[in-house]
């Protein structure tokens, strides 16, 4: 599938909820004349990730920033009266340093001070677990921060439960009114979550499947009377740039719910998505404030349903806008609250160091990573999963904050025994049904045979000295503590024996760089190979 590609400032496409005889035309205008039709805006934005003062370049142009997204934003609120500003999740979570040393208060303030509405949870709000998601949303103290307000807005999720007493961690459907129609809102996250994030973060809750959450909620609604329903799915999919054609789990999704949903609006893919599904809008707007969704509803005052409907999916070009001054104060001041942190220089790359992945699936990005917890631990091999390497290193003077965005996530070390036979059982967990995740590793090397079935793909399994792996062999093993506890379908390290935490992976990567000799270098060496290379 050919993805879309950013090649202008607004991608726009308008659908209608039934087709429109040419003769009605005239009888909807008179309608809107009398009062008989409400216009209602919704400003959406997914996957913020706390990047409040990164930027990007698109076709040469720079991109994104909380300044500029609050400008585009307020700018398109102005114009109409009726308008809420929603998030499908992520918002927090893999964050730039400048949100999340400061627990990612500084995202929700800023979410606050531009005027959202409404927001749903994404995976990246479990990464500290659900109690410091809940702290976020609702406020309250933390041993870092002190004491913080928490959102101005309301949050809804319909498919995460307490496992103990089976009720939502969180309002499944909110219900808003604009002149006087009720909407209603139903958020959902992927049920993908507690294989993504910390075990341990989740382990008091569950995730029920979003769509039959979603027509629960649908019947609910209609029971109150509300007609028109927007759905918050942090789920995803991608759509061909010359077909316009959409695959993945949200359109699934959004196939299978009750047709009373009438907009979906998606996130999770960091992707661009805008058609019609079954009658129903879908929209998602990439990710990091890049780009956001502005959704053009009309709805009947006497049915009370949405009649009309459209999207435009904008990108934040910084040409001709003013970043929002108070967005950019209140920037600043989160910035020099942790300037003495991420400017601290800890080396100087002799090369660009990258995530780019060699065919067989190895990155020097991933060799660096992995040699720094083997080094920190001492362990035989070291494993690291590629998810959590979000950034790639340029060519000169190194920071604190630079290898921050690289390894954002805090996860600790965790050290433990595997013998061979899981080992090799392991490497072969990487392809996986959704996907293929390659580990990136240390102190070994493997081939592997891609004609062969997932699941029994590994060929060759040697020490770094090219000594063979033995089956009935133990070894020694540093993984950080997401894939540790089973994170990304690795459950093989569930198997583990000695299991013991081992400092914190970003210390062990900062460690490791300062005692290089500089410039330091790291490149992609072949430990990773198949027999077709």
């Amino acid at each position: 599938m050919k993805r879309w590609k950013r090649l202008g400032g607004t991608l726009l496409l308008s659908t209608l909820l039934a087709a429109t005889p040419l003769w009605a035309a005239g009888t909807e205008a008179a309608e809107k004349a009398k009062g008989h039709e409400v216009d209602l805006q919704l400003l959406s934005i997914n996957d913020l990730h706390g990047q409040l003062n990164v930027t990007d370049t698109i076709d040469g142009k720079q991109v994104g920033g909380a300044d500029v997204l609050a400008t585009y934003l307020k700018e398109r609120a102005a114009d109409n009266k009726n308008t809420w500003m929603v998030h499908v999740g992520d918002a927090v979570g893999a964050s730039a340093p400048v949100s999340a040393l400061l627990q990612d208060e500084p995202t929700i303030e800023i979410l606050n001070e531009i005027g959202f509405d409404l927001g749903t949870i994404g995976n990246h709000e479990f990464d500290e677990g659900v109690e410091e998601m809940l702290r976020l949303i609702h406020g309250g103290e933390h041993e870092k921060t002190g004491d913080f307000a928490g959102a101005d807005f309301p949050y809804t999720v319909a498919n995460v439960n307490w496992k103990e007493s089976g009720k939502p961690v969180l309002p499944p459907h909110i219900v808003k009114k604009v002149k006087g129609i009720p909407v209603g809102f139903i958020g959902v996250v992927t049920t993908e979550t507690p294989h993504i994030v910390s075990p341990d973060g989740v382990k008091e809750v569950t995730f029920t499947d979003e769509a039959k959450a979603i027509d629960r909620e649908v019947e609910r609604l209609k029971e109150k009377g509300v007609k028109a329903i927007v759905v918050m799915a942090h789920e995803g999919g991608f759509q061909d740039s010359d077909t316009g054609k959409m695959e993945g789990p949200i359109v699934e999704m959004t196939r299978s719910i009750d047709d009373e949903v009438d907009v979906v609006i998606s996130g999770h893919t960091h992707s661009y998505l805008n058609g019609t599904v079954d009658g129903k809008l879908l929209v998602q707007s990439y990710s990091s404030g890049t780009a956001f969704s502005d959704i053009d509803l009309t709805l009947n005052r006497h049915t009370g349903d949405i009649t009309n409907k459209q999207a435009e999916v904008v990108t934040t070009y910084h040409q001709g806008v003013q970043p929002d001054p108070q967005i950019r104060k209140m920037i600043q001041s989160y910035e020099e609250e942790v300037a003495p942190i991420i400017n601290e220089e800890v080396g100087e790359a002799k090369t660009a160091i990258t995530r780019e992945a060699s065919p067989a699936g190895e990155s020097a990005m991933g060799n660096l990573i992995a040699d720094a917890q083997r080094w920190k631990t001492g362990t035989d091999f070291a494993f690291m999963n590629p998810g959590g390497i979000r950034a790639d290193l340029d060519r000169g003077p190194v920071t604190w904050g630079e290898l921050y965005t690289v390894q954002p996530f805090d996860n600790n070390l965790v050290t433990m025994t595997l013998t061979g036979e899981q080992i090799e059982r392991l490497l072969n967990q990487q392809w996986q049904e959704d996907g293929t995740r390659m580990l990136q590793i240390s102190g070994l090397t493997y081939t592997w045979d891609p004609t062969r079935p997932a699941g029994d793909r590994i060929v060759e399994l040697k020490k770094a000295d090219g000594t063979p792996i033995q089956a009935d062999a133990s070894y020694t093993v540093t993984a950080n503590s997401f894939i540790a506890s089973g994170g990304d379908n690795f459950t093989v390290f569930s198997e583990a024996k000695d299991q013991v935490t081992a400092g914190v992976d970003l210390d062990a990567l900062i460690q490791y760089v300062k005692q290089l000799p500089q410039p330091f270098s790291a490149e992609v060496e072949n430990r990773i190979k198949t027999n077709s290379e």
